[in-house]
C-alpha cells in the first residue's frame, strides 16, 4: 500500500520543480509513521479496481430557490451518486419552505423539511460503500421556522438514523438566548422581504438544543456567523464560492460542489526519548513534515482530477440513455471545476492521546504536578499552536486560493 501511494504521488511530483521522488515519499508514508492519508486517498490512490473519487467529503446545493419537488429530488440523486463513489455528503435544508406554507399542488400546503430529512437519511442507508453505508450531514439555519422540528427530529427512536444533523446558529440568536429576548425566524431565511415571520423564545430553544444533544448526541451546533467571517472561500463569492454546509463530521465548511481530501500527521512519531526525563517533541522535523504533507495533499488534488475524468468517461460509456446519465455527468463536471479552482485540502493531526503521555512524563517527574494539569498546560497546546501557525502562513496561500495552477512549490521543497 505504501509504495502504491508513494509511486502515484511521485508521478505527480515529477511534473513540478523540486519534485519529491518515490523513495522520499515512501519514507514519509512507510507504516504511516509520519503521514497518514485518510479514507479515500488511502484506498483510492493507485487503485484501478474501483472507479471512485479520492475526496472524503462533498457539499452539494442547487443555486437559487430549489424547494420544489424537482429541486429536492435532484439533491437526493446527487447525494446518492456521490456516495456510491465513496464520498460523504453534506447539504443544507434552509431553502425548503416551512410546514403549512401554501403550495400550488394537490396538497395545498407544504409538509415542511422534516419528511425530507427522513428521505435523505434513508437514501444514505441504502447506498453501499464496500461494506459500510455512506455518511450524511444535514444542516438548517436557526432562523428557519421549522428549525425546532429539525432539532427534535432525532428524538424519535428509529427516525433519521442515516444522517448527522447540525443547526446553524447566528450571533443574533445567541445574544437573544443570553439576554432572554425574542428572536425572529423567517422564510426565506436570507430575504429582506420574507413571506413568513414569527418570534420565538431563543433561551427556551437553546435549552432544548442542549437537552437534545445530551440525550441523543444531536443536534450539533455550527456557529455560522463565525464560520462565514473566517471562511476564505467566501471571499470568492463572485465565482460561486458561498459556504452553505459542512462535511458529515462538521469540521470542514464547504461551498456547493466543493470537496475535501484528508491527511493526518502522526504526532506519536515526533516524540524523542519517550517516557524519560529527556523526552521532547521534535518541532523542527514536525514543521518540515507538515509542509511536505501539504505539498502531498496538493498533489492528491491532481490525482483527484484524474479520477474525476475517469468517472466522467465511465458515465459516457454506460449503456443508459443520455437522459438518465445527464444528472450524474453534470454533477461531476461541477465538482471537477470546483476541485481545480479551489484546490481544497485538509491536513490534520492524529495520535494526540499517545503522543502527550510519551512526551509529558518527564515534566510530571520534574515538577510534581498532577498529570492532568501538566497534560493541558505543558503539552497539549504546543503541537496545536505549531499546526495553526503553519496553516496561517502556508495553507492560506497554497490550498485555499482560487488558482488553477500550482504556483507555490519551492517553499515546501
Amino acid at each position: 500500500m505504501h509504495w502504491r501511494i508513494a509511486n502515484e504521488v511521485a508521478r505527480i511530483e515529477a511534473k513540478y520543480k523540486n519534485g519529491l521522488n518515490a523513495q522520499q515519499l515512501y519514507e514519509l508514508l512507510d507504516h504511516f509513521k509520519y503521514i497518514v492519508p485518510q479514507g479515500s486517498p488511502m484506498t483510492g490512490i493507485g487503485n484501478d479496481f474501483q472507479v471512485a473519487s479520492l475526496s472524503n467529503c462533498f457539499v452539494i446545493g442547487i443555486d437559487g430557490a430549489a424547494d420544489s419537488y424537482g429541486g429536492i429530488i435532484r439533491i437526493d440523486e446527487e447525494q446518492v451518486q456521490l456516495m456510491k463513489r465513496r464520498g460523504g455528503v453534506g447539504h443544507d435544508l434552509s431553502h425548503i419552505r416551512p410546514k403549512g406554507s401554501p403550495v400550488k399542488n394537490s396538497a395545498l400546503t407544504s409538509t415542511g423539511l422534516v419528511p425530507f430529512m427522513e428521505r435523505y437519511s434513508n437514501s444514505t442507508r441504502e447506498v453501499a460503500q464496500d461494506g459500510r453505508r455512506g455518511a450524511l450531514m444535514l444542516s438548517v439555519s436557526i432562523k428557519h421556522p421549522d428549525s425546532e422540528a429539525f432539532i427534535d427530529a432525532k428524538m424519535t427512536e428509529g427516525k433519521v438514523t442515516g444522517a448527522n444533523v447540525s443547526v446553524k446558529l447566528d450571533d443574533a440568536f445567541m445574544q437573544a438566548a443570553v439576554n432572554g429576548t425574542p428572536y425572529k425566524q423567517q422564510y426565506p431565511v436570507d430575504s429582506d422581504q420574507p413571506v413568513f415571520t414569527k418570534d420565538i423564545d431563543a433561551s427556551a430553544l437553546w435549552k432544548k438544543i442542549v437537552h437534545n444533544a445530551w440525550k441523543s448526541a444531536e443536534p450539533g451546533v455550527l456557529f455560522w456567523d463565525t464560520i462565514i467571517r473566517e471562511s476564505v472561500p467566501d471571499c470568492y463569492a463572485d465565482l460561486g464560492y458561498r459556504t452553505v454546509s459542512t462535511n458529515p463530521c462538521g469540521e470542514i465548511p464547504l461551498c456547493p460542489y466543493d470537496s475535501c481530501r484528508l491527511l493526518a500527521i502522526n504526532l506519536y512519531s515526533y516524540v524523542v526519548n519517550p517516557y524519560t526525563k529527556e523526552a521532547y517533541f521534535d518541532f523542527d522535523l514536525f514543521k518540515k513534515h507538515v509542509a511536505l504533507a501539504q505539498r502531498i495533499m496538493d498533489d492528491i488534488i491532481d490525482l483527484e482530477l484524474e479520477k474525476i475524468e475517469k468517472i466522467i468517461a465511465k458515465i459516457d460509456s454506460d449503456p443508459e440513455s443520455e437522459e438518465v446519465k445527464e444528472a450524474e455527468k453534470h454533477l461531476w463536471e461541477k465538482i471537477y471545476k470546483k476541485s481545480g479552482q479551489g484546490r481544497r485540502t485538509g491536513v490534520g493531526i492524529t495520535a494526540e492521546g499517545i503522543c502527550l503521555p510519551l512526551w509529558g512524563y518527564a515534566t510530571e517527574q520534574k515538577k510534581q504536578q498532577s498529570f492532568l494539569n501538566k497534560y493541558i498546560k505543558q503539552s497539549l497546546w504546543k503541537p496545536i499552536v505549531h499546526l495553526l501557525t503553519w496553516q496561517k502562513n502556508v495553507e492560506h496561500s497554497l490550498s485555499m486560493t482560487v488558482n488553477e495552477k500550482k504556483t507555490i512549490r519551492s517553499s515546501t521543497a
